[in-house]
C-alpha cells in the first residue's frame, strides 16, 4: 500500500472505499480506476475464447452446479470438437484461448498435453490458458511443457474458514489453492485467480486481505464476480450461515465494481475480465460498467450451444443461447459502444498499450 494513495492508503482506507456508497465519492474510485487502466494496459479490450470442454467434476464445491453428486446430465468433448472451437478463435482473431472444466480426471495429464500441442500448432499463435481445477505438479509441469501459457484457479476467498466451508477438501488431501498459484508462478505459468463477492460469511475485513493477496501472488489475470450459487447447492439451499450484518458483505453489483476498481489500482498491470457474472446480473451494461471501472478483458464463449446449457454452473447465464458468432459480434459492438477499441495479439499482462 502507499501511503500517498487516498485509495490504499491503509487497510482501514480500503475498507472505507469497500463500504462506500455515496455516489459521488464512488465516481472518484471508478476514475481512478480508469485512469489507472487508461495509463497502464491502455484502451485495448482483449477477447479470450472461453471453450467449456467437460461438466465432470469430482468436487463438492458448496456453490457450483458441477459439484460431484448431482444427477444431472453431463459432457466432455471431444478433442475435434475442442479443436474447431480454437480454429473459429484464429478466425475471429482471438489472441487466446481458454479450456475450462470442472475437476475432470478423465482430462488426464497425456490428454491434456497433446490437446495443447495440437492447439499451439494451429496459425495465429494462440496463447492456451487452462481452468481444470486443482492438480498435480507433474500435470502442470507436463502441461507448461507441452506449451500451457497460463492457468486460472480461483481461490474464491483468502479467509481459509470460509474457504473450507463453500470448498471441502476431498478425503486425504488438502486444499490450498493459494500455495498451488505459487507453484504455477515457478513452473513458468501466467497465473491467474479471483474471488466471489458476497458469499454467506463473507466480511469487508477478508475483502481487504483478497486485494492484498492478489498483489501479493502478483497475478496476471484477477476475475471477479458476484456470489451467483446454483439453487441445488448447500449454498444456494441456505445451509451456510451469514456473517453479522454490520459485516457481511453484500453480493451486489455495485460491490464487485468496488472490488474491480481497487484491484486495478492495487495491480495496475494485470489483466482483469469485465465477466460473465456481471453480464448476467445486469444483461444491459454489466459488462460495459466494468470495463469503465478497471477492466480491460472479456470472454467471448466459443463453446457449442448444445453443450453450453448443460454447464450451469450458476442459472440464468448469459449469452447461453448465442452462437460464438453472435457473441463475438455483440461484444465488439459493446466495447466499440464505450469508445474502446478490440486488442490484437496475445494481451499479455502489461502488453502494448493499444493493441
Amino acid at each position: 500500500m502507499s501511503g500517498s494513495d487516498p485509495f490504499l492508503r491503509d487497510a482501514a482506507t480500503i475498507e472505507r472505499w469497500l463500504r462506500e456508497t455515496d455516489g459521488d465519492a464512488l465516481e472518484t474510485l471508478w476514475a481512478a480506476a480508469d485512469a489507472c487502466r487508461r495509463e497502464q494496459v491502455g484502451e485495448a479490450v482483449h477477447f479470450r475464447g472461453l471453450i467449456e470442454i467437460s461438466s465432470h467434476c469430482v468436487r463438492r464445491c458448496a456453490y457450483c452446479g458441477l459439484t460431484a453428486g448431482r444427477t444431472i446430465e453431463r459432457y466432455r468433448m471431444t478433442d475435434e470438437e475442442i479443436l474447431a472451437c480454437a480454429r473459429e478463435a484464429v478466425e475471429y482473431g482471438y489472441g487466446t484461448v481458454v479450456l475450462q472444466a470442472g475437476e475432470d480426471p478423465g482430462l488426464d495429464r497425456d490428454r491434456v498435453a497433446g490437446l495443447v500441442r495440437a492447439l499451439k500448432s494451429l496459425p495465429g499463435g494462440l496463447a492456451v490458458t487452462l481452468s481444470l481445477g486443482e492438480r498435480t505438479d507433474e500435470e502442470f509441469s507436463a502441461w507448461r511443457e507441452a506449451g500451457a501459457d497460463r492457468y486460472l484457479l480461483r481461490f474464491e476467498t483468502s479467509d481459509p474458514d470460509l474457504y473450507r466451508r463453500i470448498h471441502p477438501s476431498r478425503i486425504g488431501e488438502v486444499s490450498d489453492r493459494i500455495a498451488m498459484l505459487r507453484r504455477l508462478r515457478a513452473f513458468g505459468y501466467e497465473p491467474g485467480s479471483g474471488v466471489m463477492v458476497g458469499i454467506p460469511g463473507q466480511t469487508w475485513a477478508g475483502l481487504v486481505r483478497d486485494l492484498a493477496t492478489f498483489r501479493e501472488l502478483d497475478l496476471d489475470m484477477i476475475g471477479i464476480g458476484p456470489y451467483l450459487p446454483h439453487p441445488d447447492t448447500a449454498l444456494g439451499r441456505g445451509e451456510i450461515p451469514s456473517a453479522a450484518p454490520a459485516e457481511q458483505v453484500p453480493p451486489t453489483e455495485l460491490t464487485v465494481y468496488k472490488m474491480v476498481a481497487l484491484a486495478r489500482l492495487h495491480c495496475p498491470t494485470a489483466n482483469l475480465p469485465s465477466t460473465t457474472a456481471l453480464a448476467t446480473i445486469n444483461k444491459a451494461e454489466g459488462r460495459e460498467l466494468g470495463l469503465r471501472r478497471g477492466a480491460n478483458v472479456v470472454m467471448p464463449n466459443l463453446t457449442p450451444v448444445r453443450y453450453r446449457r448443460l454447464y450451469e454452473i450458476y442459472p440464468s447465464k448469459a449469452c447461453i443461447d448465442e452462437t460464438a458468432k453472435d457473441c463475438r459480434n455483440c461484444l465488439r459492438r459493446r466495447v466499440e459502444s464505450i469508445g474502446r477499441t478490440v486488442g490484437k495479439g496475445r494481451g499479455s499482462r502489461g502488453g502494448q498499450k493499444g493493441e
